[in-house]
């Protein structure tokens, strides 16, 4: 056979002669297939890679609880003035190191740990913006830069207008 693989299908006129799968054949090919795909792939070690996304998300809260802490005891700040001055902190160091490179190495060790507090969505907004600036500001950085995150803005304003309408109308 010449190293190629021969698969059994079955010859259709109706399709305008295009080679159709049927019974047996079909799902001995998708088992071949799905043997095949997972021959390429190493284990997953689920413990793990939730342990670490446990630990690095719960780091970043960490920081930002320490960051409120200071903040009250330290400089006064109380009830929105207090949650935004840390949000902006967090904001500020998120997208601090992602341009840096360094919140991308913490992405990739802790997966969906670094994405969910408010830093990984200040890196969804500076990564896009960073890699496309050799285009320009206009056409590289402004334009790309919600790319990830824009749809996510979008949503996040509709869905809140639409149950600030349904608080109002109910």
């Amino acid at each position: 056979m010449n190293g190629k693989r021969v698969f059994l299908c079955q010859k259709t006129v109706k399709d305008g002669g295009r080679y159709e799968m049927t019974g047996k054949n079909r799902e001995n090919y998708n088992k071949n297939y799905i043997a095949y795909v997972h021959s390429f792939d190493p284990p997953t070690q689920h413990f793990k890679n939730c342990f670490r996304a446990f630990i690095v998300g719960g780091g970043i809260c960490c920081v930002g609880q320490f960051l409120r802490e200071m903040f009250e005891k330290a400089v006064g700040l109380q009830g929105d003035e207090l949650a935004a001055a840390v949000s902006i902190v967090l904001i500020f160091m998120g997208t601090l190191l992602t341009g840096l490179g360094v919140y991308d190495r913490i992405g990739r060790y802790a997966g969906a740990g670094s994405i969910v507090p408010i830093t990984g969505f200040s890196n969804s907004v500076a990564s896009p913006a960073i890699e496309f600036k050799t285009e320009g500001y206009v056409y590289g950085m402004a334009a790309k830069m919600f790319i990830v995150a824009g749809p996510i803005i979008v949503y996040g304003v509709l869905s809140a207008t639409l149950v600030g309408l349904l608080y109002l109308f109910l």
